[in-house]
């Protein structure tokens, strides 16, 4: 869904964003430990001049967050290395149009914030990290 690389292919439909300056590998350490953990919510904001939309998915002990190009959100609950979150509310095709429409523009930017939310084992609070 988002991805680090500079242009996008014709066939690549699912993918909402180019140039990120992040992939899964990327995260930092405790976004990825909370990300992990068996209860772990993940909200996606994403915000394009003043149009926001907004993905809820899970996190999974299974998630690897291994590659470095890429960041793909799942209705699924397949995982691969490209994986950041599972069982999401919507995929791409989900999106409203305006904001699409608006990504597709040359040189738009897109703000896009990740908030995770998880459990703790030792205590009963949540723990939230962005």
């Amino acid at each position: 869904m988002f991805t680090k690389e500079k242009h996008l292919s014709k066939t690549g439909d699912c993918i909402v964003a180019i140039a990120a300056d992040k992939a899964v590998a990327d995260l930092n350490i405790r976004f990825k430990h909370l990300l992990r953990k068996p209860n772990a919510k993940l909200t996606i904001i994403m915000e394009a001049d003043g149009l926001t939309d907004r993905i809820s998915a899970f996190g999974s002990p299974r998630l690897t967050l291994a590659d470095t190009t890429d960041m793909v959100i799942r209705k699924s609950n397949y995982i691969s290395d490209r994986t950041l979150a599972i069982n999401a509310d919507k995929s791409s095709k989900d999106l409203p149009r305006k904001l699409i429409e608006k990504l597709k523009g040359p040189g738009q930017r897109v703000n896009i914030t990740l908030i995770v939310c998880a459990q703790s084992t030792f205590a009963s609070k949540t723990i939230c990290d962005s």
